[in-house]
């Protein structure tokens, strides 16, 4: 007689930070691959193998080359995002006496179809090295609540006017008949909320007399979520 029997695991805040991490790796891969497929496909090329490590009897010299492949490719990837880091908050910190970051649920983002898109973006890593630049440089970084409802507000006139999908990407105030792009209204408000918490603190938000630090190169545009002032 076979048994089946079911069981629900409760894992606490460190364990679903982990699993996230995991799934969205796992999501990645797959549409890497799906990718990779349909670039053959229109290429009119034989479909690219599944076995980057996975097809490699364990034990084995070709295994082991395999392992040492992926991890340089992995390794790339890694550098490259960690040099776009490096140049955009060195710009924005050079550039700025202070900047406003929205605390958003990576965890729960990661969780939902934008899952390769969050973990690409390294959004914590980012603002880890926002922290330490603007303490390095004496500049005001101020984070606003993940609850502050940034996408919800009308920038205009105030109005909240509820939640929305992440598909909706533009919408119409119903209180005054504003047009909003989501991330430009967002980015109002978390400018706006900014100011706020600066006045209630005493903290600097406006560009003084200070001349800012331009040690490192920087690259061009603001990652969705941050305002510089």
């Amino acid at each position: 007689m076979q048994l089946r029997y079911a069981f629900r695991l409760y894992p606490d805040a460190g364990q679903r930070t982990a699993l996230a991490r995991a799934f969205g790796c796992a999501r990645v891969v797959f549409n890497d691959a799906v990718r990779a497929r349909e670039d053959a496909r229109k290429a009119e090329q034989p479909f690219p193998t599944a076995g980057q490590l996975s097809r490699k009897q364990k034990g084995s010299k070709n295994r082991a080359k395999a392992r040492l492949k992926v991890a340089r490719a992995h390794a790339k990837v890694s550098d490259a995002r960690r040099e776009f880091h490096h140049q955009l908050s060195t710009k924005l910190i050079s550039e700025n006496q202070g900047i406003a970051v929205e605390d958003l649920s990576v965890a729960g983002l990661a969780r939902t179809k934008l899952a390769k898109s969050v973990h690409d973006a390294g959004w914590s890593a980012f603002i880890s090295m926002l922290a330490y630049k603007a303490e390095r440089y004496g500049r005001t970084l101020i984070r606003i609540g993940r609850f502050t409802p940034t996408s919800q507000t009308c920038s205009a006139c105030g109005a909240v006017d509820g939640p929305k999908p992440l598909n909706v990407r533009e919408w119409t105030c119903t209180a005054c008949g504003s047009v909003h792009d989501r991330d430009h209204n967002a980015a109002i408000n978390v400018k706006t909320a900014a100011g706020l918490a600066a006045s209630a603190c005493g903290a600097l938000v406006r560009p003084g007399v200070t001349p800012a630090q331009r040690e490192e190169t920087g690259s061009h545009g603001v990652p969705t979520g941050s305002s510089a002032a």
